[in-house]
């Protein structure tokens, strides 16, 4: 089978380099210093789950050098894929497959959902409709990534812990696309489970990723300081039982307790959350998709979010003034 991996970061890296280990056909869509260094020496992975790894692959900046792939992987940040998704129709053919595994709320999310909601489309990850109108969300299989990984130089990354990419299908059947998709991905190591309700795991990860990412950018506290200070601990879980209301108000009721999640959070003590570290290094964070989507959809149901409302705020002015936002609305 033939695979493109577009946003070959860290987590893109480390699927790459297990589905090639296995025998894939696989191009990666990078960009910058990373895509020059896996040009001139490859690509290294140095995994404490898989030991290193050093491939060759094909890697470009221009999709159209590929043509039609059987399986497209959308690792690039949430907030990026309106800009790219012209170009990913240059590796669409007929039976093409694309498999998202941005952070936050997915822009095909009401695809098959049924009434009320078919077809809503969410403002904070689809501006526009751009992404909707180029990428049709029957190609689409839903994944999330639980990949502890870094870049840590160009064309080098490292893979701390987990690979675990739950798999789903909007319409909640158990294709032959997905059946494949999840195979080809257990030979290569990584654990793909198919789920029957991809949309109940898409709003668990947003559990913990509504309240760790923005309170972490406005404190500067890592997982662990964050929940063992009870003052922020608290806020966080007054923001996830807003989470939960607003999951709830579209039909999802969320089948893990908020202590639950907090405790398993507060074990991994130094971690920084992505939004964190993407306002250290001076990067455009993940807050619409993650957050300001989930804003917009209490709004939608008529559900109450006041503390999730004035920590988004407080953040969009944090990013704001750090000059991270596309503009100042």
């Amino acid at each position: 089978m033939r695979f493109a991996i577009y946003g070959a970061g860290a987590v893109g890296s480390v699927i790459a380099a297990r589905l090639l280990e296995s025998g894939e056909d696989v191009a990666l869509i990078a960009r910058g210093a990373h895509l020059e260094a896996i040009r001139e020496r490859g690509l290294l992975v140095r995994s404490e789950v898989f030991g290193e790894m050093h491939s060759r692959p094909l890697a470009t900046d221009d999709p159209a050098e590929l043509g039609p792939v059987d399986y497209v992987l959308l690792l690039v940040k949430a907030h990026s894929v309106p800009a790219i998704a012209p170009a990913v129709g240059h590796l669409l053919g007929e039976r093409t497959t694309v498999v998202t595994f941005q952070n936050g709320f997915p822009w095909w999310y009401f695809y098959g959902q049924g009434e009320p909601w078919e077809g809503t489309r969410v403002e904070a990850v689809d501006p526009g409709g751009v992404i909707s109108s180029t990428i049709d969300a029957s190609r689409v299989i839903g994944g999330i990534a639980y990949c502890s990984s870094s870049r840590i130089e160009p064309g080098v990354v490292e893979h701390l812990d987990s690979a675990r990419f739950p798999l789903g299908e909007p319409a909640q059947a158990r294709t032959e696309r997905i059946k494949t998709l999840a195979e080809a991905f257990s030979r290569a190591g990584l654990k793909a489970a198919i789920r029957p309700n991809i949309r109940h795991e898409i709003w668990v990860k947003l559990l913990g990723n509504v309240p760790f990412n923005p309170i972490s950018a406005l404190t500067r506290l890592t997982l662990g300081e964050m929940l063992t200070y009870e003052p922020t601990r608290a806020l966080v879980r007054l923001v996830m039982e807003e989470v939960r209301a607003v999951a709830a108000a579209f039909g999802v009721k969320i089948g893990i307790g908020s202590d639950r999640r907090i405790d398993g959070a507060a074990k991994v003590e130094a971690h920084k959350t992505s939004m964190l570290q993407d306002l250290e290094a001076g990067r455009r964070p993940e807050l619409e998709p993650i957050v300001g989507a989930v804003v917009e959809l209490a709004d939608e149901a008529g559900v109450p979010v006041p503390n999730m409302r004035a920590v988004y705020a407080l953040t969009r002015g944090l990013m704001r003034n750090a000059g991270l936002l596309d503009s100042p609305s």
